[in-house]
């Protein structure tokens, strides 16, 4: 019976890691994406003449 309790209490501590895990990527996700989309957004318009970025 005390076997079964870990299993248990280990059960529960992983699914409430998890839990905060998808939460905390739900709650950053909006910053996460405009910043890729920041990011990708400066590579496309990069161009190879401009020489302003160079050492950036």
């Amino acid at each position: 019976m005390k076997a079964a309790t870990g299993e248990l209490n280990l059960t529960v501590i992983t699914l409430i890691a998890i839990a905060a895990v998808i939460g905390f990527f739900w709650f950053m996700w909006p910053s996460i994406k405009n910043s890729i989309s920041g990011q990708w957004r400066d590579i496309n318009t990069y161009s190879e003449n401009d020489q302003s970025k160079v050492g950036d």
